[in-house]
């Protein structure tokens, strides 16, 4: 019987189906779910890791020792991960080892848009696309297999509308759990050069004899219509083919890396005109273009974003489709939540005009109006050292400066930032904002919370602690909603001479579970706006004062906390 999945969700199922007996990840959207529906298996070990290299790296213990294995990431997890990825590509496995790589084309959740492809290709790595929740299922059962066939780690590349949109699956009949046995062999998984010298050889074979293979695994699907038109696309812009070009010929390749050069090469002969459409960059299109074959590709399409059914409908017949032309809608951006505890932060960060060295995360959104407190943002842990070098260049003072990332974040990569300071004597002021959950991507577990992945009791890091034990001299703890004591606190630290970390302490609103009373505004409201420099979304405007949205009201009391005329009471 078949039944609607999530791209993730079949994932989860397919890899469980397939026998996997580890999973081991870091949460980022729009890879996520994949790891909290095998969670809900008992029967196999599902964790949460503090990142993506270490997910990783567990996985590679477990798929050697001979057991099927999985991590998952976002396609900038995937940086993260990128030592042990490249080095097991040459160590080979022993049990089937799959990586998911989630890119996010469009950037609806990421700083950047890197295609994971390029990863496949820069590893000597097979890579998988599935176009549908269906293949996402039977894509990673055929990606174990073919892990332990070819002794090769194997990439899952999903996209962020593969993964979050559902399509039918059809469950097959499970694969029994087994670990192969283990052999030591110094030889192969040990990677000193003279060792890895004579496994580059092994991999270069391993991925010729992938090349000879591809065109009898079935995972490419070849379909002729009109021949007049061509194309060779894969993943979820297949669906957008077939919706924008329903008569043209299609070469849908499940496998992206290597690729079937003779499928192809039979296909161009058979068609008058080829277009190569791919999300992001030109990587097939490069390809095909090597072998001779004349095609067209990124002369019509861009390198950014995603594509859609009209984007190639309009860009290869000129015609519209009838839903194409929609009037504009009003710009949405993405706001803190009501009685989020970072607004009460990024607020007296703005006041007191500090340089803000920002970092991934809900907190993010500081960037924003009304607060535009933050200068910078690259990447997870980043912000501590970026403010080390704006201090050690003399470029911006560190008595302006304030480095802020979240628990989770702080967790994943900052504390490796945070021991460099203290080791070459920095001047530095770091906030963790600590809001008991690693939020942005759904609200997963982390070290710091005191839970696992399946929310039972697990050994919680105390942020204090660490910080004294890699050296830092001055630690401050502080509720960020008591505003005037968190302004003290924080040029208190800037004040300090060397390594200063503030911990701002309040749950994230959305896990509290008892939702207080909201607020609203009296008689005595002279509608002066401070409280609308807040931010939060259940305060508006109006003509005569302001007005408080009750459903959306949280019930914070940071709106009263900065009323001068006390208009702002709770509901009785």
């Amino acid at each position: 019987m078949k039944q609607l999945m999530l791209g993730n969700e079949a994932i989860a199922f397919g890899a469980m189906d397939a026998g996997v007996s580890l999973i081991s990840s870091y949460p980022g959207t729009p890879s996520t779910e994949i790891t909290e529906y095998a969670s809900k298996n008992k029967d196999i070990y599902v964790e949460w890791a503090p990142n993506e290299k270490v997910a990783t790296e567990v996985a590679i213990g477990a798929a050697i020792g001979g057991a099927r294995a999985m991590t998952c990431m976002k396609h900038v997890g995937v940086n993260v991960a990128a030592d042990p990825i490249f080095t097991v590509a040459y160590t080979g496995v022993n049990g089937g080892l799959v990586i998911i790589a989630a890119d996010d084309p469009g950037m609806h959740s990421s700083q950047n848009e890197q295609d994971s492809r390029y990863y496949a290709m820069s590893a000597h790595i097979p890579m998988l696309e599935p176009a549908d929740s269906q293949e996402c299922y039977s894509m990673v059962r055929a990606a174990f297999e073919m892990s332990e066939k070819y002794d090769t780690p194997v990439f899952v590349r999903l996209t962020t509308r593969i993964a979050h949109s559902q399509s039918a699956v059809e469950l097959f009949e499970k694969t029994e759990k087994m670990i192969k046995p283990y052999t030591k062999n110094i030889g192969k998984y040990v990677m000193m050069p003279a060792m890895a010298r004579g496994r580059h050889i092994a991999l270069e074979q391993r991925e010729n004899q992938l090349s000879l293979d591809i065109e009898t695994m079935g995972v490419n699907k070849l379909e002729y219509r009109d021949k007049n038109i061509g194309v060779i696309c894969s993943g979820a812009v297949y669906q957008y083919v077939r919706e924008a070009l329903p008569n043209a010929s299609t070469l849908k390749l499940g496998m992206v890396y290597p690729l079937a050069k003779g499928l192809i090469a039979s296909f161009a002969k058979q068609v008058e005109k080829i277009y190569v459409i791919e999300e992001l960059e030109p990587i097939i299109e490069n390809q095909v273009k090597a072998m001779g074959i004349s095609c067209i590709g990124k002369e019509l399409f861009s390198i950014r974003g995603e594509l859609n059914t009209s984007i190639i409908r309009m860009s290869i017949t000129g015609v519209e489709l009838p839903f194409d032309s929609i009037a504009d809608l009003p710009a949405r951006p993405p706001v803190l939540c009501p009685g989020c505890p970072h607004r009460a932060v990024f607020h007296t960060l703005s006041k007191m005009k500090l340089n803000v060295t920002g970092d991934i995360g809900c907190y993010t959104l500081g960037a924003n109006a009304p607060y535009n407190a933050m200068d910078m943002c690259v990447c997870m842990g980043a912000s501590i050292g970026m403010a080390h070098g704006l201090d050690r260049s003399g470029a911006l003072p560190a008595q302006k400066t304030v480095a802020i990332l979240g628990d989770s974040t702080f967790i994943h990569s900052g504390i490796t930032g945070l021991i460099n300071v203290v080791y070459n004597k920095g001047n530095s002021t770091v906030m963790i904002l600590d809001n008991s959950i690693t939020g942005m991507t759904g609200h997963q577990q982390n070290p710091t919370t005191g839970k696992d992945i399946r929310g039972e009791a697990a050994p919680q890091i105390n942020l204090v602690q660490l910080c004294e034990a890699v050296g830092v001299k001055d630690i401050h703890t502080v509720d960020p909603f008591d505003m005037k004591l968190l302004e003290k606190t924080i040029k208190d630290a800037l004040s300090f001479e060397g390594v200063s970390v503030i911990i701002a302490q309040r749950p994230c609103a959305l896990i509290i579970k008892e939702k207080p009373k909201p607020f609203q505004v009296n008689e005595s409201c002279i509608n002066c706006g401070i409280c609308g420099k807040l931010g939060c979304p259940a305060i508006e405007k109006q003509a005569n004062a302001a007005f408080i949205d009750a459903s959306l009201c949280f019930g914070c009391g940071l709106c009263a906390s900065v009323c001068p005329k006390k208009a702002i009471v709770r509901e009785d």
